[in-house]
C-alpha cells in the first residue's frame, strides 16, 4: 500500500512563501503524474498544478502561474509545491496526488485521473 504524506502547510500572511512536501511511502513506486489539488473553505476541489515526471513537462492553474512551482527529486519520492507571493484566496487544504500512468495534458487538472492521495495539509493565508 503506497502513503502519500503532504507537510509544511501552516499560517502565514499576505506575501510571504510556504514549500510543501508529500512524501510517498510504503511500496517504491516510481511516479509517473504527480499533481496537488486544493480546497477552499465551503468550495469544491481545485486543481493546482501537475508534473510529468518523464519529460518534467509542468502545467499550472492560471490563478498561480507565475507564483506557484511544482518539481520533484531524482527518486520520485517527494514531490514538492513552492508557493511564493501567497494571497488570502490560495487559503485552502492542499493535497497531494499521484498516479504511476501517463497523463495527457487535458487530463492533469481532472482530479479522477490520480489513483493516490494524501490526506491533505492546511494553508490559511491572513490579509
Amino acid at each position: 500500500q503506497v502513503q502519500l504524506v503532504e507537510s509544511g502547510g501552516g499560517l502565514v500572511q499576505a506575501g510571504d512563501s510556504l514549500r510543501l512536501s508529500c512524501e510517498a511511502s510504503g511500496r517504491t513506486f516510481r511516479w509517473y503524474s504527480v499533481g496537488w489539488f486544493r480546497q477552499p473553505p465551503e468550495e469544491e476541489r481545485e486543481f493546482v498544478a501537475g508534473i510529468n515526471y518523464s519529460d518534467s513537462w509542468t502545467y499550472y492553474a492560471d490563478s498561480v502561474k507565475g507564483r506557484f512551482t511544482i518539481s520533484g527529486n531524482n527518486a520520485k519520492t517527494t514531490m514538492y509545491l513552492q508557493m511564493n507571493s501567497l494571497k488570502p484566496e490560495d487559503t485552502a487544504v492542499y493535497f497531494c496526488a499521484a498516479t504511476q500512468t501517463r497523463i495527457n495534458a487535458e487530463n492533469y487538472h481532472l482530479s479522477h485521473v490520480y489513483n493516490n492521495w494524501g490526506q491533505g495539509t492546511q494553508v490559511t493565508v491572513s490579509s
